[in-house]
C-alpha cells in the first residue's frame, strides 16, 4: 500500500522507472512518447547526461548553502546568463525553486516597490479570466480560472479579471487581427478607470497562455498596446512566462514576438528541464534600484533560494540550448508539428481551432464545428483523451473548461526540443487515435 498522497485518490498512476529521450518507462516496461514535456517542463528530454553530470558534480562540491549568509557560484552563474539574454532593462535575478513560487515573489515585490516608492495605495493585480499563474494562494488569486478557483474563494485576494486575448471565441467577424488585438489591451484601461488607477500596482498575463487554454497567443498588437497602457497609468507589467517561456516557443523568452518587455518576468519549468525544480523572478533595474535606496530589504524569502544544485542545473540546461541550437530547432520542429496537426485535424469536424508557437501548441475540441459550440462538460472529453492516450503510450495534457472553467476542451501539447520528424508522426497518429476512442464514448 502506498502512504504517498496522489493527485487523484481513484486514479492512481503506473510508477515511472526512466526516461530516455522524448519517452518515460514504467515499472511494467511499457513506453510513453512524452508529447506534453510532463507539464511544458522536459524541454531537454529525458537523461541528458550533461545536465545530469552538472548536477552530480555541483553536488560533490556544494549541494546547498543558505541565502540568508551566502551566494554561490552557480547561482551567480545562471543570473548572469539569464540576464544577458533578458528582453529591455531586467536586470536582476531572483531564485526560486518553481513557478509558483516566483509569481508570489513578483506580486511580493510590486507591492514592496510601490510602498518603497511612496505610493502605499497601489495594491491591486489586474489579470485576465482564465489565466494560470500558480497555486499558492497569491499566484491563484492572479489566476483567472474559476474552477481551481472555486472551492478557494473565502481565501483569495481580491482582484480584478478582465476578458482574455483569445481570437477564436472573442474576435468578432467585422474586426481584423489587429482591430481585435486593440480592441482586447483596452480592456485593460477601462479596469483602470473603473478602479481607479491609483489603486493598481500592476497587470499579470501570460504572453502565450498554457494549461488553462491550451497555447493561445496574442492577437497582433496586444501586448504593445498593453506597454502602452501600463506606462500611461504607471503600473508594472508582469509577464509570466513559466509555461511559456525559456525557449518553448521558439524564442528565448516569449515576449520577444511581440516586441515588448516586462518590469516582472517570472520563469521555471524548462529553466531547469525536470532535472532539478527551480524557477526565477527577474525585475528591472529601476525597480531593484527602489529597494537598494530605501529599506535594502526584499520583505520575502524561502528556504530554498538559490539552490546551488538546481542553479547549476540550470546553467547546464541554458547552455545546451544555447550551444546545441536548439531554441532554432524550436521553430523547424514546431512548424512541422503544425503541419501535421493541419493535416489530420484541419478538417476534422470536432476540432475548432489549432494554435500556439513553436514547440507549444493547443487543439481546441468542439461539438460543433460551425457554430463552435462546446461539447457539454458531462461528456468529459479532455478526460478521455488523455487516457485514451496514455493507453495507447502517449502523454498529453489535454484540460476542460477551457472557455470558461466549465465548458471547453483542449489539448496542450509541448514536447522536447529533441522531438525527431519520426516521433512528430506518432505523436499526432497516436493523439488522433485517443480523440476518435474519446469522441465514441
Amino acid at each position: 500500500m502506498s502512504h504517498i498522497f496522489p493527485r487523484h485518490t481513484k486514479n492512481l498512476p503506473p510508477v515511472a522507472v526512466s526516461g530516455e529521450g522524448c519517452y518515460l518507462v514504467d515499472a511494467s516496461g511499457k513506453r510513453y512518447l512524452d508529447a506534453s514535456g510532463g507539464a511544458a517542463v522536459s524541454c531537454l528530454g529525458h537523461g541528458d547526461r550533461s545536465v545530469i553530470d552538472a548536477v552530480k558534480a555541483q553536488l560533490d562540491q556544494l549541494a546547498y548553502a543558505h541565502t540568508g549568509f551566502f551566494t554561490s557560484e552557480p547561482a551567480e552563474t545562471l543570473a548572469d546568463m539569464l540576464i544577458a539574454q533578458a528582453p529591455g532593462d531586467l536586470d536582476r535575478v531572483y531564485l526560486v525553486s518553481g513557478g509558483s513560487e516566483a509569481m508570489e515573489s513578483a506580486l511580493k515585490l510590486a507591492r514592496q516597490y510601490f510602498v518603497e516608492k511612496g505610493e502605499p495605495g497601489r495594491g491591486r493585480i489586474i489579470a485576465r479570466k482564465q489565466s494560470y499563474h500558480g497555486n499558492t494562494m497569491g499566484a491563484l488569486s492572479a489566476g483567472g480560472n474559476a474552477w481551481r478557483r472555486a472551492q478557494f474563494g473565502p481565501l483569495l485576494i481580491e482582484m480584478s479579471h478582465i476578458d482574455p486575448c483569445y481570437a477564436y471565441r472573442l474576435k468578432r467577424d467585422d474586426e481584423t487581427p489587429q482591430e481585435y488585438g486593440i480592441r482586447a489591451a483596452n480592456l485593460l484601461e477601462e479596469e483602470l478607470l473603473r478602479v481607479g488607477p491609483e489603486t493598481v500596482m500592476a497587470f499579470a498575463a501570460e504572453p502565450v497562455v498554457g494549461a488553462t487554454a491550451g497555447a493561445v497567443p496574442p492577437a497582433p498588437g496586444y501586448f504593445k498596446r498593453i506597454r502602452e497602457i501600463c506606462d500611461q497609468y504607471g503600473i508594472l507589467l508582469i509577464l509570466d512566462e513559466v509555461m511559456c517561456g525559456m525557449g518553448r516557443t521558439g524564442t528565448m523568452f516569449a515576449c520577444e514576438q511581440d516586441g515588448v518587455a516586462p518590469d516582472i518576468m517570472c520563469i521555471a519549468k524548462g529553466l531547469g528541464a525536470g532535472y532539478q525544480p527551480i524557477g526565477a523572478m527577474l525585475c528591472s533595474r529601476a525597480i531593484y534600484q527602489t529597494i537598494e535606496d530605501g529599506t535594502g530589504f526584499f520583505q520575502h524569502g524561502h528556504t530554498y533560494l538559490g539552490h546551488p544544485t538546481a542553479a547549476a542545473a540550470g546553467v547546464a540546461v541554458l547552455t545546451a540550448l544555447n550551444e546545441r541550437q536548439l531554441i532554432p530547432r524550436v521553430q523547424t520542429q514546431g512548424a512541422k508539428l503544425m503541419a501535421a496537426l493541419q493535416t489530420t485535424f484541419g478538417q476534422h469536424p470536432h476540432v475548432g481551432d489549432l494554435r500556439g508557437r513553436g514547440l507549444f501548441q493547443g487543439i481546441e475540441l468542439v461539438a460543433d464545428r460551425e457554430t463552435k459550440a462546446p461539447f457539454a462538460p458531462s461528456r468529459r472529453i479532455a478526460a478521455r483523451i488523455k487516457a485514451a492516450a496514455f493507453d495507447a503510450g502517449l502523454i498529453c495534457y489535454p484540460m476542460s473548461g477551457t472557455i470558461d472553467g466549465q465548458h471547453g476542451d483542449h489539448v496542450l501539447l509541448a514536447p522536447p526540443f529533441i522531438i525527431s520528424d519520426d516521433q512528430i508522426d506518432e505523436l499526432v497518429g497516436k493523439l488522433s487515435g485517443a480523440i476518435e476512442v474519446a469522441l465514441q464514448s
